[in-house]
């Protein structure tokens, strides 16, 4: 039996009166969206518009832009791990935009010229302490110096910089680079208190008069392990070493050493001891794949000479043997003892395996609440349960990095500006958040990422210099030509050359397009070429005239 034929054409709808000419059922609209890496930034830096800046080499104007959002450009530009660059749309063509390079690039340029922040904000008069100099309480005073608040830091150490000057070695964030950042924030009016442990915080804050405090205090305190041992004193905690280390009180570890865990953190012991000359052998419950350091860190210590033993305990130690017990991975990766066991000789051990939060100053608050580890339970403003006591970094539970310890900063100052102002702050709604399948991208060309230039492992690992170099003017300023701008419209002429009708206007450099609705056929040519959907076609009923 034959199938019959379909009538593909639909009928009309007599119940809509279209009159007897062309109806328009939906318009073009320019509307900016938000671009992936925007999204994806802890610190809420607007990437695309400090990137259009630097690509028309309007360099001081793009420092400027970054900073809005993120003091420490060429800090970050070392050591931020770039969650941007994961979700840029350009990874499903060929490579990100090497983002962090570029902010790097920015970061340095602005230390070699001196220039300072540019800002206006006038006096509140109101006082605000913050304890802990590291990122998260630098990111906070500098922000609200921004607001025009005063900004006093108490910090215990002799040097600020906390977990960026203690936790991160020197090959990876050179010192004057973080120092002459500091320094800028400082000259902003901000007032660093060293040497100055805050041993009663409410006595702190009323003999200060100050109006609201930030905690934001590191995690110094490492977790032990419990393993069985005999006449072996030469154990350190990682964090507790890369501080000596970094105040030339390192101990002498011998020629063996064992770094026990598989975190960032143990990557950075492992270096900075192969850097001192000892042998260093890492040891990790679970396998490469599963390991939480990220991998780049893990292969750049294989290369200057790092050994690792995956799926391995320690089970004991007897003087310098270490007996290992084998693991293998359950199906949920979980790892399990195996019953085997193999032996290493080592001088001294290092244990990587997480830090914890000195809750000391913390603990005797009226109303504040604790989590295991000394983490400090907070509002959605950040807010402890002490009135006007706020807390961020590695104070409140998130994953502990640089860029993120920033962003609390940011964001907490934003809740202490409004608690002193007495409102409540709310962030403003997102854009839409833009994906690679609404660009219409012209041709896809093949022009991968500019490689930063690395020293060789062999030279590297003798010392302490700064591993990873920064790019040219000429590489930093191709980087900016990579990027999209996806969600917001570059002024490229496309959808002015595609109109059919001329109902685009162009508006002058840097003011975009308008578009004449009464010359408007509604026909989508501006839609379905904007390469970076800068574009929207929106119904007849939300009718923009």
């Amino acid at each position: 039996m034959r199938t019959p034929l379909k009538d593909m054409t639909l009928p009309p709808d007599l119940s809509v009166k279209k009159g007897t000419g062309p109806v328009r059922t939906h318009f073009p609209v320019y509307s900016n969206s938000i671009p992936p890496c925007n999204f994806a930034c802890p610190t809420g830096s607007n990437i695309q518009q400090w990137l259009s800046l630097a690509k028309e080499k309007r360099y001081e104007e793009a420092f400027q832009e970054l900073v809005l959002n993120n003091p420490l450009p060429a800090v970050h530009g070392r050591v931020c791990y770039h969650p941007c660059e994961n979700a840029c749309n350009r990874t499903n063509v060929d490579q990100s935009v090497s983002i962090h390079a570029v902010e790097r690039f920015l970061g340095d340029k602005a230390l070699e010229e001196g220039w300072p922040v540019r800002f206006e904000a006038k006096p509140t008069g109101k006082r605000v302490l913050i304890v802990g100099a590291g990122p998260s309480g630098l990111a906070a005073a500098y922000h609200l110096k921004r607001k025009g608040h005063d900004v006093e830091i108490h910090e215990s150490a002799p040097m600020a910089g906390g977990m960026m000057l203690f936790g991160i070695p020197a090959y990876r964030l050179p010192r004057d680079v973080l120092n002459k950042e500091i320094r800028r924030i400082e000259e902003m009016g901000v007032r660093i208190v060293l040497n100055h442990t805050v041993e009663n915080l409410l006595a702190e804050k009323v003999s200060g008069q100050f109006d609201a405090v930030f905690i934001a205090i590191g995690a110094h305190v490492g977790r032990g392990a419990d393993i069985p041992s005999e006449e072996h004193n030469s154990t350190y905690e990682a964090v507790s070493y890369l501080r000596s280390n970094e105040m030339g009180e390192a101990p002498e570890l011998g020629r063996r050493v064992v770094v026990y865990g598989g975190g960032n953190t143990a990557m950075d012991a492992a270096r900075t001891a192969r850097r001192k000359g000892s042998e260093v052998t890492v040891v990790y419950r679970r396998d490469r794949e599963h390991m939480p350091a990220h991998d780049f860190e893990c292969q750049e210590a294989m290369d200057e000479g790092v050994k690792f033993f995956w799926l391995r305990t320690i089970n004991q130690i007897e003087e310098t043997t270490f007996t290992l017990e084998k693991m293998e991975l359950n199906d949920d990766g979980y790892p399990m003892p195996c019953g085997e066991y193999e032996s290493v000789e080592a001088d001294s051990l290092i244990l990587a395996l997480g830090q914890n939060i000195d809750s000391k100053l913390t603990r005797n608050l009226p109303g504040v609440e604790h989590k295991r580890g000394g983490i400090l339970t907070v509002s959605d403003q950040m807010m402890t349960g002490y009135t006007g006591i706020f807390a961020g970094g590695d104070m409140v539970p998130s994953e502990r990095t640089v860029t993120i310890a920033v962003g609390h900063g940011k964001k907490a100052a934003a809740h202490i500006d409004a608690y002193l102002h007495g409102r409540t702050y709310h962030k403003e709604q997102k854009q839409p958040l833009v994906s690679y399948e609404q660009l219409h991208l012209w041709y896809k060309t093949d022009a991968d990422q500019k490689e930063q230039p690395a020293m060789a492992p062999e030279i590297r690992s003798a010392n302490f210099d700064e591993v990873v170099g920064g790019l040219t003017e000429e590489e930093a300023f191709y980087e900016t030509q990579r990027c999209y701008s996806c969600g917001n419209c570059f002024e490229c002429d496309g959808c002015y050359g595609a109109c059919p009708n001329g109902a685009i206007m162009k508006l002058g450099k840097g003011k975009g397009y308008q578009i004449d609705y009464d010359k408007c056929t509604g026909c989508s040519a501006c839609y379905a070429q904007c390469p970076c959907h800068a574009i929207e076609i929106v119904d007849a009923e939300a009718n923009p005239y």
